[in-house]
């Protein structure tokens, strides 16, 4: 989800003076900026990604001042093959916090082959990111089982959930107070030039899931003339930065999670929960109860179920294997079950302590948070009326920013009139960046087409399956194309089939499929 953010940090006046408050710092111009080295590139194959290459480019700390301290962002790549050369197509999974290194050899790949051989396709770890340097890990463990349950039944409940918070905040202030006030999109947004310039580009290409699709528009908004294409799937509202955006999650999420009871129901034969939506939702929040009572196994809480069942909000493919724990748990009383799909699906390691710091640090950097928690508080209780599914899991991964140490920027407005025709791609109930932020950006880029997965509940929803968007991904990255509609869609998509029951003796395996699908969801994660 925009799931999460925040940071808190008391680390003196010096610090504080420095994380005053205020505009994004200007862009250097090309004037002044210092050249950039070529990128280098060396062989890095992995099983499936065999023709994949590495290389590493500096930028800036601070982009004001280019010749100031230096970070270092990592690349990966696919080159081009065919003789007809469209140039570098950047992919970015989102988060923020999001490892893209994977990304070029899953987009090179699942492409058409002669679409992909002619862009050499990047991937890059933005800067705090994973082989990036520095990596942030604020707080080793911060998700580490059982925690407190998040909804709060008592005022100490909340105290001690506020003051974890708190504690993330100050630890990553502590540790890394040199670069939190340069961790935010339009700096990340900066590093793209440079990627362009150390590939030797007049333009680039941009390919963005999710908060990729905010990073994207950002640059098309500092850089025009240096967009050739645009793609953006499961799109952010720009308007939504970033407190307003997690509180829509809260419902739509809910949403999403009410279709997974339906389709429980559905299936009553092989789930034998019951044919009613209604009480098959209501055994999943007595699941909550017990758990938040006495853990599964030891190890599931009730922010652990959240966690491990969140997923199937971003992607249905999922349902099955968590239909088979939630069954088994309820039936049998089985506890190893929510532990299983708890590690396939919520635990937290050591990239994500590092994807879930730089979150933190970019949203809470990125725009103002409310900074007396009576606003939290009351929103949280608001919408958890309505949406019982994630709306305080959600408020705690985010609650950093009501402490955090670096004072916000603006966000920039991203309405732009200077680029050629974008392609936005997006499922009319998807949870992590619902549909009205894809109405709301396509209004804002003149000239841009949007495509609609019509029913489509599922988050990043190109190159997962469905042949009608991918041709016209295929389309666009070959020549430019994009459908011409009347109304807020250009072209309309029929939705998957939901899936089916896992067959009795995958199920007893209980192992997650390779499909496209899967694959990509694994890509982006469970952030916005």
């Amino acid at each position: 989800m925009t799931k999460r953010a925040a940071i808190l940090v008391a680390v003196g006046a010096t610090v504080a003076g420095l994380l005053a408050a205020g505009p994004a710092p200007a862009a250097a111009t090309g004037a002044s900026a210092p050249p950039v080295p070529e990128a280098r590139w060396a062989d890095c194959p992995t099983e499936d990604y065999p023709r994949l290459q590495c290389a590493k480019v500096r930028v800036p700390l601070d982009h004001a001042r280019p010749t100031g301290r230096h970070i270092t962002l990592a690349l990966s790549r696919v080159p081009h093959t065919a003789k007809t050369f469209q140039g570098p197509l950047l992919v970015n999974p989102g988060g923020p916090g999001g490892s893209g290194l994977s990304m070029a050899g899953f987009v090179a790949s699942s492409l058409p082959r002669e679409v992909a051989a002619q862009y050499d396709v990047i991937g890059f770890d933005p800067r705090g990111v994973g082989r990036s340097t520095p990596a942030l890990d604020c707080l080793p463990g911060h998700f580490d089982p059982v925690r407190p349950a998040s909804v709060p039944g008592l005022s100490r409940q909340e105290r001690i959930n506020r003051d974890r918070a708190e504690a993330f905040a100050r630890a990553c202030g502590e540790k890394h107070g040199d670069v939190l006030p340069y961790l935010d999109t339009v700096s990340a947004a900066r590093d793209l030039d440079v990627i362009r310039r150390a590939l030797g580009a007049e333009r680039i290409n941009y390919f963005g899931y999710s908060y990729g699709t905010y990073l994207g528009a950002v640059y098309a908004k500092l850089h025009p003339q240096r967009v050739r294409r645009l793609v953006l799937d499961s799109v952010v509202d720009p308007d939504g930065v970033w407190y307003e955006g997690n509180l829509g999650q809260d419902h739509a999420f809910d949403d999403r999670h009410k279709a997974f009871s339906a389709w429980v129901a559905k299936h009553d034969a092989a789930y034998g929960l019951g044919s009613d939506p209604a009480r098959v939702e209501a055994a999943w929040y007595r699941m909550r109860a017990d758990v938040a009572r006495e853990p599964a196994g030891g190890t599931v809480g009730a922010g652990e179920l959240e966690d491990a069942f969140l997923p199937g909000g971003y992607y249905n493919g999922y349902w099955p294997y968590l239909a088979e724990a939630f069954a088994a748990y309820v039936k049998d009383g089985d506890a190893e079950a929510l532990v299983e799909v708890y590690e396939d699906f919520g635990a937290v390691d050591a990239s994500g302590d590092n994807g879930y710091s730089v979150y933190a640090a970019v949203q809470c950097r990125d725009a103002a948070w409310p900074r007396h928690w009576s606003t939290w508080r009351n929103d949280s209780r608001r919408i958890h009326a309505q949406a019982p599914f994630i709306t305080w899991n959600n408020t705690w991964y985010n609650a950093p920013c009501a402490h955090w140490p670096v004072g916000p920027l603006r966000p920039p407005r991203v309405a732009n009139d200077a680029l050629p025709p974008a392609l936005l791609l997006q499922a009319t109930g998807d949870a992590a960046t619902p549909y009205g932020g894809a109405v709301s950006m396509k209004r804002k880029l003149r000239g841009s087409s949007l495509v609609v997965e019509e029913g489509g509940g599922n988050h990043g929803i190109a190159l997962s399956g469905n042949d009608c968007l991918d041709r016209h991904l295929t389309a666009y990255l070959t020549d430019g194309t994009v459908p011409r509609g009347h109304g807020e869609a250009d072209a309309v998509c029929a939705a998957l089939p939901d899936p089916k029951p896992l067959p009795a003796a995958k199920a007893a395996a209980q192992s997650v499929d390779g499909s496209e699908g899967s694959r990509l969801h694994g890509l982006l994660g469970f952030r916005r």
